[in-house]
């Protein structure tokens, strides 16, 4: 208690600029998903309040994520009903909750990178295509007004990333989602008064229900239906969403610890524990759900939080928000969040990451693109299998031109075992054996290979019984730290 209380007034402005970050992404995203807008809210305030008490992270700040926008939309779709696919969300956090009591937190070390570079990118394009009706307010046609608000506003975003900006300490201070709120209201603010005739229309801006009483605001809450529990696109939706949100989480928790002036280190089983929680709170209350989100947990860091009660504090404050000014955030125009949306989007496909794939080779480069693609023609847990599979063929490709090495000077030959030899290698040691001369000499080479298949070793040890045959010597040097090794016949000296 004393270390929160030491830091509460950092943290408390922290938690300030956190809400402002975080209240035009949880409209936006929602909006993004389908869902209703109010769902974005209720995920950010479970995210705050919830996985802020019981995550060991001191930085990480959770709640709808662009990432998930994809997922939710689809489930959304698939399922018709919200009510069922609150229940999957539920799902979902009873499957997390589960991965943290089997210690699974290190998955995310086990998908490759450009795999999670890959699904990244595809939600950025996807964030684009299906944001840009949104940011030109189209209905039957294109609204002039709303145009003019998107592109001022992803002027506003671009200008905020420039060196003049970050260079400022005061301006790198202000969020720029803040800005562009602030800015497209006003802007419509003007129409509606000096030139009514170009005012948006009341579907192309925020709609948070306005309660007139306490018991009216409660109402506004859903919940899941258990009738869908049977229903089996019900449960497709909750193992996506538990893996993929739960993947994002990992990448996220460890981006910001590496950030962290502490060094603090976040206990990885006991985030999924925490979010797994928090996703079933979400969801029973009519919530999207959640992550760890970096862009707000960075934005934590930079405003000066100490502790976890930073988090606490933002989601407190969403919902003071949405109780007492739903009104105020009414005027907010959808193409201003469509715009942050975009601009999410852009920073997570720049065409500077598909360069830099293909700078580090053909490796890394085509899981990478067939990551991308296999998610835009697929689905996004669909897509990530096929990458992963697609970065395991590169990997067992790799092993398999590496693991044997050959050389011949005349009838003089090295054949040197490195690092992991497996039964894919057979057919390449066979065939070398098989291709050594009469007369020759072999010198194989086992000393810098860690394991060796035993169908490997077989297929040697028939060719050390059968050399003397061709009149060829054979010399096998082995590791004396090695009990694999002495698997190894010792050669013929027949002649």
């Amino acid at each position: 208690m004393k270390k929160y209380m030491k830091h509460a007034g950092a943290d408390l402005r922290a938690s300030i600029v956190v809400v402002l970050v975080a209240l035009p992404l949880c409209l936006g995203i929602a909006l993004g998903s389908g869902a209703p807008l109010f769902s974005g809210i209720i995920a950010g305030v479970a995210g705050g309040i919830v996985i802020g008490m019981l995550s060991g992270s001191q930085l990480s700040i959770s709640g709808p994520a662009a990432g998930l926008t994809v997922i939710v939309a689809t489930a959304i779709l698939k399922l018709q009903v919200y009510e069922a696919f609150l229940l999957a969300v539920v799902l979902a956090g009873l499957i997390q909750l589960i991965l943290g009591f089997a210690r699974a937190g290190v998955i995310g070390d086990y998908v490759p990178n450009a795999v999670i570079k890959g699904m990244l990118a595809a939600i950025g394009l996807i964030l684009i295509l299906k944001q840009f009706p949104h940011l030109v307010g189209y209905d039957n046609d294109i609204t002039p007004t709303a145009v003019v608000i998107g592109l001022i506003s992803l002027g506003i975003l671009a200008v905020w990333e420039t060196r003049f900006i970050k260079s400022r300490k005061m301006l790198k201070q202000i969020p720029a989602p803040l800005i562009v709120v602030l800015a497209a209201v006003i802007i419509h603010e003007y129409y509606k008064a000096m030139q009514p005739a170009y005012a948006l229309q009341a579907k192309q801006l925020v709609a948070l229900p306005v309660a007139e009483s306490v018991g009216a605001f409660f109402s506004f809450f859903t919940f899941p239906d258990i009738r869908f529990l049977n229903n089996p696109d019900v449960w497709v939706s909750a193992v996506t969403i538990a893996i993929v949100a739960s993947l994002e989480t990992l990448l996220g928790i460890e981006a910001v610890d590496k950030l962290d002036p502490l060094k603090r280190v976040t206990p990885t089983n006991r985030e999924l524990k925490a979010q797994g929680i928090g996703n079933m709170v979400s969801g029973l209350l009519g919530g999207l759900p959640l992550t760890s989100v970096v862009v707000r947990s960075t934005a934590n860091l930079s405003a000066g939080a100490k502790t976890k009660a930073s988090a606490i504090l933002h989601g407190i404050l969403l919902l003071l928000c949405v109780m007492l000014i739903p009104a105020l955030l009414n005027k907010i125009p959808l193409s201003a969040l469509a715009a942050i949306l975009i601009f999410t989007g852009y920073k997570l496909a720049k065409l500077t990451l598909f360069r830099d794939f293909y700078r580090k080779g053909w490796d890394q480069f085509v899981p990478f693109v067939v990551t991308i693609a296999a998610i835009l023609l697929t689905d996004l847990l669909i897509g990530i299998l096929i990458g992963i599979a697609v970065g395991l063929f590169f990997m067992l490709r790799s092993n398999f031109r590496s693991s044997v090495f050959v050389v011949n000077n005349n009838s003089h030959y090295l054949i040197r075992f490195r690092k992991d030899v497996s039964f894919l290698n057979k057919p390449i040691v066979k065939k070398k054996l098989e291709d050594v001369p009469r007369n020759a000499y072999v010198l194989i080479d086992t000393t810098r290979a860690d394991y060796i298949d035993k169908d490997v070793i077989e297929e040697v040890n028939n060719f050390l019984l059968h050399a003397h045959l061709k009149k060829v010597r054979v010399e096998i040097r082995k590791s004396p730290n090695k009990s694999m090794h002495f698997l190894f016949n010792e050669p013929q000296t027949k002649s």
